[in-house]
């Protein structure tokens, strides 16, 4: 298992951010989390609006907790509201559950998860997918 080292966390945003530019999306902002949910980088564009952090942070810790892509979740809270009032009261509400956060896997294992948000949840997916596979990692988004 490869762990999810500051340099590759910072080449995901690097390559999410040129991906985001690419597709003329809104500015982002980038969060990389370690497999135990710890900031291991953050990036936010200029212009991007207050409360990026929080949002990104949410979507990836939601992945992070369940296994699986914040798309999952958000399907989740279409179909079992209730499932996700309470995933949401045990995490103190600290889950977005909505496209956006997607997990970092390495031959299989989860190394950590990638939250973006800036512009729509599946524009922010794909440029955390495009981060993701530029470091050479597999994305899950759920």
């Amino acid at each position: 298992m490869t762990d999810l080292t500051l340099d590759k966390a910072l080449e995901i945003i690097t390559t999410a951010l040129a991906r985001g530019k690419d597709l003329g999306l809104k500015p982002l902002a980038v969060v990389v989390l370690d497999a135990g949910g710890h900031v291991k980088a953050f990036q936010r564009q200029d212009g991007a609006s207050m409360m990026r952090f929080e949002i990104a942070s949410g979507k990836a810790y939601g992945a992070l907790a369940v296994g699986v892509g914040s798309r999952w979740l958000n399907t989740q809270a279409e179909s079992r509201p209730h499932f996700l009032e309470g995933l949401s009261a045990v995490s103190g509400g600290k889950i977005i559950a909505v496209p956006g956060g997607v997990l970092v896997k390495d031959n299989g294992t989860i190394i950590g998860a990638v939250g973006i948000t800036g512009d729509t949840s599946d524009n922010d997916e794909l440029a955390a997918i495009a981060g993701i596979e530029g470091a050479g990692f597999t994305p899950d988004a759920g």
